[in-house]
Formats: C-alpha cells, structure tokens, sequence
C-alpha cells in the first residue's frame, strides 16, 4: 500500500487519510476520492492531500477484518459486519469463553497491522455480550500476511461454551452454633450463582456433620442430581476429614483437594456414579458462602458450561489466582496470627 501527500490531480482513487475541512468541503476519513472532489479540493485552495492507494496483492481493511474474524470465530460466535477496518465478536448463547492464547499469541506476532482481543479466558459471558474484536491498522494489508495470521486460527480460538440447566444438590453439614441463617444466605449465594446458567437447587438437605451423616446424604441425592455442593459446618483441612472420607465411603473418587487460588484454597472437587451416571461433587469452601468472586466459581462455572475440570486444570489456575480480599477475613494475609481459612 502506498502511503503519502499527492498532488490532488494524481489522488484520485485514493483513501483519504486524515479529514479534510475547509469552508464548505469535507471530506472524511476513509473516503475515495473522486473527480468531483478534486474540483471541490481545487475551489477551496487545497493543493494535495494525504492519500492510501492499494496495490497488487493488498486487502482492503474491512474485508480483511471480516475474513480474520470469521477465521476466529468458534462455536457460540457471531461475526459482526466489518466498519473502519474493526470487526466485533458477540457470544450467541450464555456460557464460558474459551481462548486458545498460543493461537491468539502466534496471530499477533505476525504482522504489527493485524490484531485480535478478546475478553480474558474463562470469563463468563452472556448471549449478546462482546468477547473479541478484530482491528486493522491501516487501510489495507498484503494478502500473504493475512493468509499467515488467519493460519493461526485454523481450530477457531474462540469460542463459547454454552451453559446447561443443570439440576443442582446442596448438602449443608450441621454442628452447634451454626445459625440457620447461615445456611439460608448460602443457598441464596449458590442461587445467584446458577442464575446465569439456567441451572437450579433442585434437592436440598441438612446433615450432621459426620462422615455416615454425609455418606447418606451423598447417596440419597445423587439421583436427583448432575452436581452435588457439600457446605460443610466446618472446613475441609485433610482427605480424611468428614466429606472426603464420606465421599469415598460411598465409592466416588476425589480428584483434588486444594487450589491455587485464594479465596477458594480449600475445595474439594470428586465424582461418584449413579449407575452409569457421573456425578460431579463439590466440597465448597467457606468463602463460597459469599456471593463475591472466589475460586469456587471457577469451578463451577465450567462444570455448568459442560467442561470436565481435572486436577491438572485445577494446578494450573495460580496465575491470576490471588484474587481480592473478603470482609469475612479475621484480617490480612500479611498481618499476623489467626486468620479464617477458606
């Protein structure tokens, strides 16, 4: 693409750059310009303007845009009509975005005039919701660059993993001095939670808090159930505690216990089986009885989304996962002596 000030008589044809005003002419960036407007440039003393003329090979910005962001496009995702070399990425359905960011990266490093977005991975979204958009820098690019940069995104980067209305089980363990309000602002918290996804509390029960107490419960939801979130009346401090060792009594797995992030270190996160159906269970820790963000939510929102979370993925979630304090903390991580655990 060629790129400078011209003569008017030689810039027809050409994009305009920077917009033109003078007394009654205006011309605006973007513009082609025309016989008429070299007459109009002509009247108002401008000699030359600063044009961009494509060549052999070039692209024009917006339908490089479109291509790119067709390119990206997964499922759950609706391409915007291209305006000014941009081209805007909208979730069709509420779910979880997901982003391939070694195919974002390897798309970015390819040419300075091709970039791509998104909203952070993992991010819940709602249908209608921008997650990614696609901007061109100058006017137009080679095609060649284009073709590399679309290359990356040959397995469609982004996407949205559409949530499910799940049927939800809570089993909330009781020890005296746990207040029932307690347990009501909780179900209220997890109610809030499911909303976005459709998903509901369809089986409720409260259990003392012992392990054959908990086993039971286990067994009696399950076949209600996709998901099970156990609050316990005290937190899990060790696989042998109460709702693991329950959880085991009644055949499940646990798959990880513990998380790299704070709040949410002490979630639990298992599976047992309803005949052939699995069952994912949830240990919740204690700031999950807040509606503030924790990692809880991290979990959970990707099992909604039908996203099977390992102890791998769960190891892997520490960059990022120091998230902001809670008022329910006894105080500070760095001040001294008791603080709540979560």
């Amino acid at each position: 693409m060629k790129f400078g000030a011209l003569p008017i008589d030689d810039a027809v044809g050409g994009i305009v750059v920077h917009s033109v005003r003078r007394r009654e002419l205006v011309l605006k960036k973007g513009e082609i310009i025309t016989l008429a407007h070299v007459a109009s440039l002509r009247d108002a003393g401008i000699d030359e303007v600063v044009v961009a003329q494509l060549e052999t090979g070039d692209i024009d910005e917006d339908d490089a845009a479109q291509r790119l962001a067709s390119a990206f496009a997964g499922a759950n995702i609706r391409v915007q009509r291209p305006f000014t070399g941009r081209c805007n990425l909208f979730a069709t359905c509420a779910g979880l975005l997901q982003v391939d960011t070694a195919a974002l990266n390897g798309a970015n490093e390819v040419d300075e005039r091709l970039t791509i977005a998104t909203l952070p991975a993992w991010r819940q979204v709602a249908a209608g919701e921008m997650v990614a958009t696609v901007k061109v820098i100058p006017f137009a690019v080679p095609e060649d660059k284009l073709v590399e940069v679309v290359a990356c995104a040959a397995q469609r980067p982004v996407r949205v993993a559409a949530f499910s209305a799940l049927r939800v089980g809570v089993i909330s363990t009781l020890l005296p001095g746990l207040k029932t309000s307690v347990i009501d602002k909780t179900l209220h918290a997890l109610e809030q939670r499911l909303a976005p996804a459709g998903a509901s509390i369809v089986h409720k029960l409260n259990v003392a808090h012992a392990t054959t107490s908990v086993a039971a419960a286990l067994e009696a939801s399950a076949p209600h159930c996709d998901i099970l979130v156990v609050f316990g009346a005290s937190a899990i401090s060790d696989r042998r505690d109460v709702i693991p060792a329950a959880l085991e009594r009644t055949g499940g797995e646990i798959e990880q216990l513990g998380m790299p992030v704070d709040p949410g270190n002490l979630l639990l996160i298992g599976r047992l089986w309803e005949r052939e159906r699995r069952v994912h269970v949830l240990g919740a820790p204690g700031c999950a009885r807040s509606p503030k963000e924790n990692g809880f939510d991290w979990v959970l929102n990707r099992l909604l989304a039908g996203i099977e979370v390992t102890s791998r993925d769960i190891r892997h979630m520490g960059a990022g996962g120091l998230l902001t304090e809670i008022g329910r903390r006894g105080q500070l991580r760095e001040g001294l002596g008791a603080v709540l655990k979560d």
